[in-house]
């Protein structure tokens, strides 16, 4: 059965168009989902959002998004403001900037995707492909997927084009409040004897990387241990165990070295574009502060 794209679009490289759908990367082994229930009576645990003055449970269509400004005073948020705040939907990719992809911090990793190019577009996804792989670089682009806005590094592995969401540097805690030994603190440098016998010890142990001896143990005991429980017959009716689920035009290409060097001549680029719009903009009065910090965090919440 082959994958169902979540999102369809194009990515713009410099003047050259490539219609793309995305794929997660990720695959959901099936494994024991555990759920909460009420000892007393063998009843499911629900969540409800209720009014903490009355105690009501409280219909969706009243609930507003609100910002705490200090203790006991919000700024209120209706769907039709956050929308106007919300990034512009877009249906491209475009990258803005290549970087190495050996500079770009693991630590922002976040969710993998594929990219997969639809057949008009084959030939240049094989172009942008190899010149990703050849050149070491990934390129960085934004991409809106569901209202949500994410920034991305897009490289090569195999014969796939991978788009990774990447976490903000924002994102990321500092690791400077941790009681950590200090690489200059003459306490704790090993002495030559020690670092001697540790290489000696990893050298020992060292193996090719090979990710599919690797399982998820945890899952494979509690799937064992259920299977025994059903086999012994001990299962019990459990009252509300139903529960509910909620079940761009891209241009042929004809010449991909024409349009390159196009691109190159006339500095295409998310840069070159947002330098234009600056210059020909009017400007525009500035929010405060506060305003523009409490509609950014509202709508980071709202995501």
């Amino acid at each position: 059965m082959a994958a169902r794209s979540i999102w369809k679009g194009a990515i713009a490289f410099g003047l050259v168009n490539i219609p793309v759908g995305l794929t997660s990367a990720e695959e959901s082994p099936e494994g024991v989902s555990l759920n909460l229930v009420d000892s007393k009576n063998n009843a499911r645990i629900r969540y409800k959002k209720v009014n903490s003055e009355t105690d009501e449970e409280v219909p969706a269509e009243r609930i507003v998004k609100g910002y705490e400004v200090e203790e006991g005073h919000f700024i209120l948020f209706d769907d039709q403001e956050l929308e106007s705040i919300t990034p512009q939907l877009t249906k491209t990719i475009e990258i803005e900037q290549f970087v190495k992809l050996a500079d770009v911090e693991p630590l922002l990793f976040e969710k993998p995707y594929y990219l997969e190019p639809e057949k008009r577009g084959k030939k240049a996804y094989a172009l942008l492909r190899e010149t990703l792989r050849q050149t070491g670089m990934a390129g960085i682009a934004r991409v809106v997927v569901r209202t949500k806005e994410y920034l991305t590094a897009m490289f090569v592995r195999g014969d796939a084009v991978i788009l990774e969401m990447l976490r903000f540097p924002q994102e990321i805690r500092s690791a400077d409040k941790l009681d950590l030994p200090a690489s200059s603190d003459p306490d704790y440098k090993p002495n030559p004897r020690e670092l001697d016998l540790a290489k000696h010890l990893v050298a020992q142990m060292t193996e090719k990387w090979n990710p599919a001896e690797h399982h998820d143990e945890y899952q494979k005991a509690l799937q064992t241990y259920v299977d025994q429980k059903i086999a012994s017959g001990a299962t019990s009716i459990v009252k509300g165990g139903h529960r509910e689920r909620d079940t761009a035009p891209a241009t042929n290409m004809i010449d991909l070295a024409a349009y390159l060097e196009q691109s190159i001549k006339t500095g295409t680029g998310a840069k070159a574009k947002a330098a234009a719009t600056k210059a020909t903009s009017k400007p525009t009065a500035k929010k405060p502060a506060a305003a523009k910090k409490a509609a950014k965090k509202a709508a980071k919440r709202s995501a």
